[in-house]
């Protein structure tokens, strides 16, 4: 019970704290409204489910063993979150074409945004160094590795809620074009500046610095 706390109290800033995955739900909700965020956070949390039990598994340990696969995926991963602030950024306020637009953020959006993300890696390879599933199924470290998956997903799941709800919340007061418009471009910009600092990381670990 005591690991069980202490992983929940480690995973606590980690998932509530400004990221690609919470800017981009807030993003979507105050653009398109909750409800059009239902796909793709199925499809982002379906993948961290199956990404953290691989992880927990030592199934990825094989792309981490080849460094210049690893920086290439994390390049990729910065520029896909670049490309969706671009989104945000553009994105028209007319609320037909925002209907529209809100099936872009499809199942496979959700989940490559979470593929695409090296961070999210590193944290669970984190999280299994700190928090051995041995810990918290001592008798069955598989269902310990379950256990933990299962916790990742769901403490994510309910700070994307929120953060979503927040910007849904925000786009109701703000009903005329031009706050819209305003609204949109901040979401784009916090989104962007995240982008780029995984860029610049991701650059400077390819450079060797």
């Amino acid at each position: 019970m005591i690991e069980l706390i202490a992983l929940i109290i480690f995973l606590f800033p980690l998932a509530y704290s400004p990221g690609p995955g919470n800017l981009f739900f807030a993003a979507l909700a105050a653009r398109t409204g909750f409800g059009s965020i239902r796909p793709a956070m199925i499809g982002y949390h379906f993948a961290t489910l199956a990404v953290t039990i691989l992880v927990g598994f030592g199934l990825l340990k094989a792309l981490y063993s080849v460094p210049q696969l690893a920086q290439l995926l994390g390049v990729i991963g910065s520029l896909y979150v670049l490309y969706l602030a671009v989104k945000f950024f553009m994105a028209p306020t007319k609320l037909s074409t925002l209907e529209n637009m809100s099936k872009n953020a499809s199942i496979t959006d959700g989940a490559m945004l979470l593929l695409l993300n090296p961070k999210a890696y590193l944290i669970m390879v984190l999280m299994f160094t700190q928090f051995a599933p041995e810990q918290l199924a001592p008798n069955a470290p598989t269902i310990g590795v379950v256990l933990i998956a299962i916790l990742f997903t769901a403490n994510n799941l309910v700070a994307f809620l929120i953060w979503a709800f927040a910007g849904d919340q925000l786009i109701k007061r703000f009903r005329k074009p031009e706050n819209q418009t305003m609204i949109n471009r901040i979401f784009g910009t916090m989104l962007g500046a995240v982008g780029i600092w995984m860029l610049a990381e991701n650059l400077k670990v390819s450079a060797g610095l």
